[in-house]
């Protein structure tokens, strides 16, 4: 792997350029065709999951009664071999049904 700067200054230029995800997109079309799959999915899996945060998160934390956690929760929509295709981060206390519509 090339060194550790290197391929954080990269991301950055990535996410400067608000590219990442048109990469991650191109990535998963290649994955799926090395497969022997179509590139787009043609079907998706939604999930939810509640990481615990640290007290220097902030306003960005909520409470997950359901979980009894504080932090935040992650909405994912991955293809069938498990691609990201999908990804927002919410509060816990994020309701997931209102997240489906984003």
């Amino acid at each position: 792997l090339p060194p550790w700067a290197a391929v954080y200054q990269q991301t950055q230029r990535w996410l400067a350029a608000e590219c990442f995800t048109d990469v991650a997109g191109d990535l998963r079309a290649v994955l799926r065709m090395a497969g022997d799959r179509k590139p787009e999915p043609s079907a998706v899996i939604l999930d939810s999951r509640t990481l615990r945060s640290s007290p220097e998160s902030g306003e960005r934390a909520g409470y997950d009664g359901a979980k009894r956690k504080r932090g935040s929760k992650v909405h994912l929509a991955v293809d069938t071999p498990g691609h990201v295709v999908a990804l927002h981060v919410t509060p816990a206390d994020a309701d997931d049904r209102g997240e489906v519509d984003r």
